[in-house]
């Protein structure tokens, strides 16, 4: 997920349709749960665990993010949850999650 996070997280600066899209999905993760280091450490756990169970895997979409448009939903909760923690202060060095 680093990879996934900090890849997305640097095309944010020249991409005003990728900002627009994360944005909404972090509001959604601001409106369902405090945004505390512990609480949103869980959200992502969480939400990653139901991914898999599903069947989508960050290391298959990293093998196409330089082929994409547009990202899908789940990259995009991923990203806003990157860009969340960034942003709270809660990632050491400013590394994306």
């Amino acid at each position: 997920m680093s990879n996934l996070g900090r890849a997305q997280l640097a095309r944010m600066a020249s991409d005003p349709g990728l900002v627009a899209a994360v944005d909404q999905h972090a509001a959604v993760v601001r409106d369902a749960i405090p945004l505390d280091r512990e609480t949103l450490g869980d959200y992502l756990l969480g939400f990653l665990d139901e991914l898999r169970h599903r069947g989508w895997s960050c290391a298959d979409r990293l093998d196409e993010l330089d082929e994409l448009e547009e990202l899908d939903a789940p990259a995009l909760r991923l990203t806003a949850v990157c860009w969340l923690a960034r942003e709270l202060g809660f990632l050491e060095d400013e590394l994306p999650a």
